[in-house]
């Protein structure tokens, strides 16, 4: 699934394409993704886009009506603005055609996406927001926070940094990659974190995550970049999906382990 890192990038390459450009008429090749797809053709016909920004691993597209064009690219969900002549590819369910004469179309092979309009409110969010915590680059994800949202937690470290309303966007491959940095144990109860390892865990995390935007995210399956490319960050994994591999800080073999049904990789020497 496509992490912040990875939805950072195709936003980048999103909001020039499509910032100012009027959508001018909607073509569905399929009834539904995760949502269905058929309101998008009553809804979306004359509408301007007046911003994309990303919000966790969303995308909104801000429409001169009050609402907003909500993406979510599920497990692999792949988006591009291209000529009309490109022949359409097997999975691709939606077009969107601009004023430009250019398209955007949204590929998803196991449709578990979302591409739906939702009302926003005063500060451009859609109701799916609310419940967010910080964004894990931004000032309100500080050690400060995290020791105090930590307090009284039984649940362990990996799966309370992955939870949205905790700190937004951070997956299964980056909580993975900031606690080796960190050398915090992912197995350890959030309340136990001390003061100190929660600076080591926002400082790798926001290290890790500048690190694979500016690799362009992780390609592991299914990820692509808006222009077909992929991300380059893989290279640069310390230890997610290396389980049974000598540790690259102190040898040891790597451990996995089982929690939330996601595979977590931890060094038990380094990780406490």
């Amino acid at each position: 699934m496509p992490e912040l890192p990875e939805v950072e990038t195709i936003l980048r390459a999103l909001a020039p394409a499509l910032t100012g450009r009027r959508i001018e008429r909607v073509e569905l090749f399929s009834p539904k993704m995760r949502t269905p797809l058929a309101p998008l053709r009553e809804e979306l016909p004359g509408r301007t886009i007046l911003a994309v920004r990303r919000r966790a691993r969303y995308i909104v597209a801000k429409l001169d009506n009050g609402h907003g064009l909500v993406m979510h690219f599920g497990m692999t969900g792949v988006v591009r603005v291209e000529s009309p002549e490109v022949p359409r590819r097997k999975h691709e369910h939606v077009f969107l055609y601009l004023d430009n004469g250019l398209v955007f179309r949204f590929e998803c092979a196991r449709r578990f996406s979302v591409l739906e309009v939702q009302p926003l409110n005063a500060n451009d969010d859609p109701p799916v927001f609310l419940s967010f915590g910080p964004e894990p680059l931004e000032d309100g994800f500080s050690p400060d926070y995290l020791y105090t949202r930590s307090r009284g937690v039984k649940q362990a470290v990996k799966p309370f940094l992955m939870d949205n309303g905790v700190v937004t966007g951070i997956g299964n491959i980056y909580a993975t990659e900031t606690l080796f940095a960190a050398r915090v144990s992912p197995l350890k109860q959030a309340s136990r974190l001390t003061r100190p390892a929660c600076r080591r865990i926002v400082e790798n995390a926001r290290r890790v995550l500048q690190e694979a935007i500016r690799q362009g995210g992780t390609t592991i399956a299914d990820f692509r970049h808006v222009d077909g490319t992929e991300g380059q960050f893989a290279v640069n994994l310390q230890i997610y999906g290396k389980a049974g591999c000598p540790c690259p800080v102190c040898g040891n073999l790597l451990k996995a382990a089982k929690q939330g049904g996601r595979t977590t990789v931890y060094c038990p020497h380094c990780q406490r």
